[in-house]
């Protein structure tokens, strides 16, 4: 080997490694071998992708039936972030907390679904949890979404989607309790509980302009045909209200439950979480995340992810293949992916800023088990996706996959901390 080529040599490695250790410190661990990972492939920023043409055939594993088993957190576990963040318990002893919301005060807003109420927290203690825990409303029924309204630093009302029915009440900041009886402002197709009630959450948000109320609605079952069954009347779509009601449209179509819900504070397009369907396999059909167009039709229960057509209905409404748009950013199959919000605060370091944040809540129903974490979406500061997320929070299931959490809900707090609920210990952590 001359000295020349020796300098050379060494000069690539050192460009390797070096490269190789800034563009993971930028933007993630490399991403998996492949495309469709259980908990066993998740790690703290580790990316991820996977493109419509990744898609196996359908049926090409069984569908399970994997219910977690939910045990105590051990005593050595803890939700584990990327290098550089620390992850506290901000409370406990809630139950049930799934959707979080931070009004303009810093207050933060969290469901209790099977509790039919809102719990309220404030402040912050010198251990990093919460000073004050207070109980906003009670006596609703499966409260879900909640949203400050108008939009911007002074709201007057607060809004609440039960399963059943948009409701609202009268809100200042600061307020710690509801000042009267809700008032009823639109109903809609109600649920009840899954495995055959329908799909129940209904979350909601505002155009940053105020003037229009989004509200999003699960199907009734996995994947009947809307032709045959009633029950799906009003059904796997997002409608559009005026603020008090009326002027009730359907925003976009086949969308089979888009639990979460958001507006990008920057450009007003509206966003949503996903779930998709089951029984066809362990990696069909991906949830996903995604821009809603107005008027935008997303295949269910006639086709998935484009074009392609569901075998349980061959050959039908070959109209509509053309018409399907496909997601922009494709998760796990049965992620279970609920709430989202982009990142507004200003603690994270900068790359953070205008990303995405979801809540995995995990699978019931694949082989080997999958979710049970917060992703990251990254818009790389053009409020564009480019298909990929990574793991940002992660540290649910065992090694022995037992699982002892499961992220629901998801908020920025004041300080630009990150809050996730966790429903299945009652727990809120904080992420700074």
């Amino acid at each position: 080997m001359t000295a020349m080529t020796a300098m050379t040599l060494r000069w690539t490695v050192t460009v390797a490694v070096t490269c190789a250790i800034t563009c993971a410190t930028a933007y993630g661990a490399p991403p998996a071998a492949s495309p469709f990972v259980d908990h066993r492939g998740q790690a703290p920023g580790r990316t991820h992708t996977i493109r419509p043409g990744d898609l196996p055939p359908p049926n090409q594993t069984r569908s399970a039936d994997n219910p977690p088993k939910i045990v105590p957190r051990p005593k050595n576990a803890w939700p584990q972030a990327p290098a550089g963040f620390k992850v506290q318990l901000y409370a406990d002893g809630l139950a049930g907390p799934r959707l979080a919301r931070t009004a303009p005060n810093g207050d933060v807003f969290v469901v209790e679904s099977d509790e039919h109420r809102v719990r309220l927290l404030r402040g912050l203690t010198k251990e990093g949890k919460a000073a004050q825990v207070e109980t906003f409303a009670k006596g609703l029924k499966q409260p879900y979404g909640i949203a400050f309204y108008p939009p911007g630093g002074e709201p007057q009302w607060l809004y609440v989607a039960n399963t059943d029915s948009v409701v609202r009440f009268p809100y200042k900041n600061g307020d710690t309790r509801a000042r009267g009886a809700p008032e009823k402002i639109v109903s809609v197709s109600s649920g009840g509980l899954l495995r055959g009630g329908g799909h129940w959450t209904r979350d909601i948000a505002f155009s940053l302009d105020g003037k229009k109320m989004y509200v999003s609605i699960g199907s009734f079952t996995n994947n009947d045909d809307p032709d045959q069954n009633p029950k799906e009347k009003n059904r796997a779509l997002i409608f559009e209200f005026n603020p008090d009601g009326t002027g009730g449209r359907v925003y976009a179509s086949g969308i089979r439950n888009p639990v979460g819900i958001a507006v990008h504070p920057r450009t007003g397009a509206l966003w949503a979480s996903v779930n998709e369907r089951d029984g066809l396999g362990d990696n069909l059909v991906p949830d996903y995340i995604t821009r809603i167009k107005d008027g935008g039709f997303y295949g269910w229960p006639w086709f998935y992810i484009g074009g392609n057509q569901d075998p349980r209905y061959p050959g039908k409404h070959p109209e509509l293949r053309a018409k399907v748009i496909v997601p922009d950013v494709l998760l796990q199959p049965h992620f279970g992916s609920l709430q989202m919000t982009f990142y507004e605060g200003k603690q994270f370091p900068a790359a953070y800023r205008g990303d995405i944040f979801v809540a995995e809540h995990g699978s019931w129903n694949r082989e080997s088990r999958t979710g049970y974490q917060v992703i990251r979406v990254p818009l790389h500061g053009k409020n564009e996706p480019t298909g990929e997320y990574q793991d940002f929070l992660t540290g649910f299931v065992t090694a022995e996959g037992e699982v002892w959490g499961r992220p629901a809900g998801i908020t920025v707090a004041s300080d630009g901390a990150l809050l996730v609920t966790d429903d299945e210990s009652g727990t809120i952590w904080r992420v700074s």
